[in-house]
């Protein structure tokens, strides 16, 4: 950090106080107040605007803080990612540590299934610690492995994320050395299992302290009686928590289904945003095949929009999201694997271009929309080819949707 920098967050960090960020205590609500949690964390809070506990964040802080394993349940957009960095981080400045430490030893290590998630977890990091001398790598596949290791060698490690795979390369090249984290987090358990990546991460943990010698904190969407078996694996007495909403999707988002033919979609498509002028929206398709046609198509036909899927290097997917969130494109055109890591704020629409084969695919896209507060728009487009699909759909995500045929003009040709 440049001395002018550092002589900034001084000035910012000597004058603030916590009685400042004032929050009204309410009967049924838990303020991050409420914890003790340190000066530049919470003035790190204050600045996110985080006032009141979600349900995840104040069932497991109190556990987590303690320094107990513990197994949570909760959907994404729940704000589990910010009740395990605001753990972490506390107990990173709380307890420092009073000997000069190596390069490339972390003392907290995430490990997320996709590129997209370790990156966003890294980022909510470096906001979350803003005003604590705190080092925060991510180390991914797809991207400049050379980058990582400088950024490794450049000071001690605090906070270490990374994807399983990129992972292993970094402690078998003896570049991480893994055998000083004191907090390890494993975020969507249930999807690395289903992506194949247990066999990596049970590499990457016995490279760490025993159980017990270490908090875990796992998390996962299910708890299918794999992810259960691997929870006792890698915990030690782990508090065990239940987020269940009863609707898997949430209020704040309207649902629609418009049933079209399936040579109109396109049509309906394009015109539906261009008459709605939506200026920031996800459309979602099956197949990378399929998104690239699509994206193809919207820029020969003028719209701003860009492809998001595996085939796109990882260098130009975070350009693209970027560019996303800065407004220089406003539609985004994805497949599930790379929607699932996109938290961008003020998605207004989610559009569904093909039904999902799998239901909770559905939940995960429409959850892309309608965040921290705000309402959101899903459109699904269903055919002569995949409308037997809402019926599970509509069990999945605890709704009756609306199906409609759309007006005349959405169809029109341009």
């Amino acid at each position: 950090m440049s001395s002018k920098k550092s002589s900034q967050k001084a000035a910012s960090q000597a004058s603030w106080t916590r009685d400042q960020f004032v929050v009204p205590a309410v009967e049924g609500k838990t303020r991050f107040h409420d914890f003790d949690l340190p000066e530049d964390v919470m003035h790190a809070i204050a600045d996110l605007n985080f006032q009141y506990c979600s349900e995840i964040q104040a069932a497991t802080l109190t556990e987590s803080l303690e320094g107990k394993d513990m197994i949570g349940k909760a959907q994404t957009g729940t704000g589990k990612t910010a009740a395990f960095l605001i753990s972490i981080i506390t107990d990173l400045v709380d307890f420092p540590l009073d000997y000069k430490r190596g390069k490339g030893i972390p003392r907290s290590l995430i490990i997320a299934p996709t590129r997209e998630l370790a990156l966003q977890i890294a980022s909510d990091a470096v906001e979350t610690a803003k005003y604590c001398d705190l080092s925060v790598v991510s180390l991914v596949g797809g991207m400049d492995y050379e980058k990582q290791r400088r950024q490794l060698a450049a000071r001690p490690v605090d906070i270490l994320v990374a994807t399983p795979g990129r992972l292993i390369d970094f402690v078998r090249s003896k570049d991480v050395d893994l055998g000083d984290v004191e907090v390890l987090v494993l975020d969507e358990a249930d999807r690395m299992l289903s992506m194949g990546f247990i066999p990596d991460v049970r590499t990457i943990i016995r490279h760490t302290p025993r159980k017990g010698d270490r908090q875990t904190l796992l998390y996962s969407a299910t708890f299918t009686d794999d992810v259960m078996n691997l929870a006792q694996q890698w915990t030690t007495d782990a508090v065990t928590i239940e987020i269940a909403p009863e609707k898997k999707s949430t209020d704040s988002v309207t649902q629609q289904v418009f049933l079209v033919s399936r040579q109109d979609k396109y049509k309906l498509l394009r015109n539906f945003m261009q008459i709605n002028q939506l200026e920031r929206v996800i459309v979602f398709g099956n197949r990378r095949d399929e998104t690239r046609r699509l994206a193809e198509r919207l820029q020969k036909d003028g719209l701003a929009a860009a492809l998001m899927s595996g085939e796109i290097a990882q260098q130009k997917r975070v350009k693209t999201l970027d560019d996303f969130r800065n407004g220089k494109i406003n539609i985004l055109v994805a497949t599930d694997v790379a929607g699932r890591g996109i938290h961008v704020d003020g998605v207004s629409h989610v559009i569904n271009y093909s039904l999902p084969e799998d239901p909770d695919d559905y939940v995960h896209r429409i959850g892309r929309t309608g965040r921290a507060g705000s309402t959101g728009t899903s459109i699904s487009f269903a055919t002569e080819d995949d409308a037997f699909l809402l019926p599970d759909i509509e069990a999945e995500a605890g709704v009756k949707m609306e199906c409609i045929y759309p007006d005349p003009n959405l169809l029109e040709a341009v």
